[in-house]
């Protein structure tokens, strides 16, 4: 049997695309796009893992979200729902707890950042949006107990993954 890979070098492609390509086809396959940020342990104080999209203003009229402690795919799944619920026609409120878009009726709380004191967390957004001023918020979503990282009961391993930069 003659070996498929015979006369093929076995080198993949190079499927390298400069960064803001990558955006620019999220938002016009998708209406907008997620923006996966690594940890940061070195930084002081350290900054954990987090995801914001880009987009969302124009396709929905609400805010950035961002997402602090998720994994990137989870925290895609998590907007893809919000996302949906805004196209739906649902109103989404600014700093009150909601329920019902997290599981066993779990609380989370959309509240706003305040942009000049954080606005370097969002280096992509800066660039794509070239300066211009945007909106974002950060949704809170609650521990394994139902606590909200800004209520006393919150876990206190959690704290680190999920840190409060919005103002509720």
């Amino acid at each position: 049997m003659p070996d498929v890979m015979d006369g093929m070098s076995g080198d993949l492609p190079d499927f390298h695309i400069p960064h803001a390509e990558k955006i620019e086809w999220m938002i016009e396959t998708n209406g907008w796009a997620i923006e996966p940020i690594l940890p940061d342990p070195e930084a002081e104080p350290p900054v954990p893992a987090y995801a914001y999209t880009i987009g969302l203003p124009e396709l929905t009229g609400f805010s950035d979200v961002a997402i602090f402690g998720l994994k990137p795919i989870a925290a895609h799944g998590l907007i893809s729902l919000v996302v949906d619920m805004l196209q739906g026609g649902t109103e989404i409120p600014l700093g009150v707890e909601l329920v019902g878009l997290l599981d066993n009726d779990l609380r989370c709380v959309f509240a706003p950042i305040d942009m000049d004191e954080w606005g370097g967390f969002f280096r992509t957004a800066n660039a794509w949006y070239r300066g211009r001023p945007f909106d974002m918020v950060q949704l809170l979503w609650p521990d394994r107990n139902g606590f909200l990282p800004t209520e006393t009961g919150y876990a206190q391993n959690m704290r680190m993954a999920q840190p409060v930069i919005s103002r509720i």
